[in-house]
């Protein structure tokens, strides 16, 4: 069998659309029909070389999907043929099987990890997998990957946020915009969210946010301020992967128990900078492992959300692409052109 993949083939350089052979099925692992890959920072990050040197290339990428299990391998319990499942980075339970490896038509050998969905049919670990309501419409649960996990996970796992509680929002990407819409859900107030694009503006908006700051234009911190009664945010989360944002972001907490939760990739190497006597006046400043989710657990209270109408997944997805046209995805995407956008991956 065969699987259109994107093809990380050097880094720094556009991906390569291949033909691979399909490997027969390890212990612990999952033929998958990927209908839909979601695509963000940290893919855009790996191709551009952010992450440092890649040991693995050529290798195939994605860690956000959706689609149908069309063959299990030996040890498989988890999931069957025909079910509806997310892919997700995020281990669950499962048997775990780090790698997989596919063939080019001229034989070489393309490298792959535990998930990988930049692809039509992906050989998937079993713990990276989970079952959901075939109710639930495959190009929503694509978000319940990452974006969600990670946003709304920061929201209600992290941070824990009640009504009434301040934030600031920094990047209204997939995980900005994730983190939004369950924080409006909540009742947090006010809820500030900050971008360096005026498209976000309209965006931000629509998805229930009180303010809007565009960074390019004023001084954020000021802003927050100003917005506070001088006081800061309860709570802020960086989403943006820019450093000036996560310095930003721990400043605009209040002093006496403001939380800033980074949840952004720098560069590797580069470091942010604090005052640590803001550390004195009680800011705290932590990361986030994937919102702190627990995949098997969370992803199908989501789907409950969505399918009873409390959780409008669809406003965050804010653009399509065919599979081939992944490579003006990853420009638009390094742009800030986009929300969170999708790879239809059977066209």
């Amino acid at each position: 069998m065969k699987t259109m993949a994107a093809v990380l083939i050097e880094i720094n350089k556009p991906l390569m659309l291949m033909e691979l052979e399909l490997p027969q099925l390890k212990s612990g692992q999952v033929l998958v029909d990927v209908k839909y890959s979601g695509i963000c920072h940290s893919q855009l990050n790996e191709i551009r070389g952010k992450k440092g040197p890649d040991k693995f290339l050529p290798h195939t990428l994605g860690h956000e999907g959706s689609g149908i299990v069309e063959a299990i391998g030996q040890d498989v319990t988890k999931v069957k043929k025909g079910d509806h499942v997310v892919l997700t980075w995020i281990k669950g339970k499962g048997k775990d099987v780090p790698s997989a490896s596919y063939k080019s038509a001229e034989g070489k050998l393309v490298n792959s990890g535990a998930i990988s969905t930049f692809m039509t049919k992906a050989v998937i670990s079993e713990n990276r997998l989970v079952k959901i309501d075939n109710k639930m419409p495959l190009k929503e649960a694509v978000l319940l990957g990452c974006a969600i996990p990670t946003g709304a996970g920061i929201v209600l796992n992290t941070l824990k946020v009640r009504p009434g509680n301040s934030m600031a929002i920094f990047g209204i990407g997939g995980i900005g915009s994730s983190a939004l819409i369950v924080a409006v859900s909540r009742g947090a107030s006010p809820i500030i969210a900050v971008d360096v694009s005026d498209y976000k503006r309209e965006l931000s908006k629509e998805l229930g946010a009180d303010h809007f700051i565009n960074a390019k234009e004023a001084s954020v911190e000021e802003k927050i301020l100003s917005l506070t009664g001088g006081r800061g945010v309860d709570f802020a989360i960086e989403a943006s992967g820019n450093r000036i944002a996560m310095e930003t972001a721990f400043m605009s907490v209040r002093d006496k128990g403001g939380l800033c939760v980074l949840a952004g990739n720098l560069s590797q190497g580069e470091k942010i900078s604090i005052d640590p006597f803001d550390l004195i006046k009680g800011k705290r400043i932590v990361g986030t492992w994937g919102g702190e989710s627990d995949p098997d657990r969370d992803i199908p209270d989501y789907v409950d959300l969505y399918l009873s109408g409390k959780l409008a997944l669809s406003k965050i997805l804010t653009h399509q692409f065919k599979l081939r046209e992944i490579n003006e995805a990853c420009d638009r995407l390094s742009r800030g052109e986009l929300g969170r956008a999708v790879i239809k991956n059977d066209e």
